[in-house]
């Protein structure tokens, strides 16, 4: 009989681990069990000591070594519930951290692929490339923006222009003084010109009361 036979067929890590929490809990599980039998029948007893205790002492007695052989039982069974409980504890503890530690390796995988030997340098190399194309890329769309355009402007001589017009403004100013007269026509008052409504219609009676006679 070969090695494999005899121990059976490698398997699966992870399925082998979770077998084993399985198995565990089900040992806790009849553990427990027994458990509440004995702590029953610890109870029944002693209740039997107490009975006889008076009337019948043999019987007493020997209830009372049963309910001490349980107790011992009990006591056993603790310790092994607790060793059981920490072993299902420590297997699922290192079965995630296995988990873990798988996950984690995938994903440094992925980044393998994802970097495909990319280094450092020419990811700096790139990035120069990039910032030297955008910065052409700006010029360009500065100089497409711009209009298009003939001799540039002298913008001396823009200002020199700017200021015989500036200067011209100011000569007709100059001459259009010159020419105001000193005495301005007498503006009429209201009054005034009231005045000289009432002597029209005053005429005008006149000259129909001599039509008249």
């Amino acid at each position: 009989m070969s090695f494999m036979s005899w121990f059976g067929a490698r398997r699966d890590p992870k399925q082998s681990a979770r077998d084993a929490i399985v198995n565990l809990r089900q040992q806790l599980q009849m553990i427990e069990k027994k458990e509440e039998y004995l702590q029953k029948k610890i109870a029944e007893e002693l209740k039997k000591a107490k009975a006889n205790a008076v009337t019948n002492k043999q019987v007493a007695t020997a209830a009372l070594k049963r309910k001490k052989a349980s107790e011992v039982e009990l006591d056993r069974l603790a310790g092994t519930r607790l060793q059981l409980e920490m072993q299902v504890n420590t297997l699922e503890s290192a079965n995630l951290n296995a988990e873990t530690m798988a996950a984690m390796k995938r994903g440094a995988d992925a980044l393998k692929v994802i970097h495909n030997g990319m280094t450092v340098d020419q990811v700096d190399a790139t990035m120069n490339e990039v910032i030297q194309q955008r910065e052409i890329a700006e010029d360009i769309a500065g100089i497409i923006s711009n209009p298009i355009s003939g001799d540039p402007i002298d913008e001396d001589e823009l200002l020199e222009e700017l200021n015989n017009l500036e200067q011209e403004q100011l000569d007709e100013r100059l001459r259009g003084a010159e020419h105001v007269p000193l005495h301005q026509p007498r503006i009429e008052s209201p009054v005034e010109q009231g005045a000289i409504t009432m002597d029209e219609e005053e005429e005008l009676r006149q000259l129909q009361a001599s039509m008249a006679m």
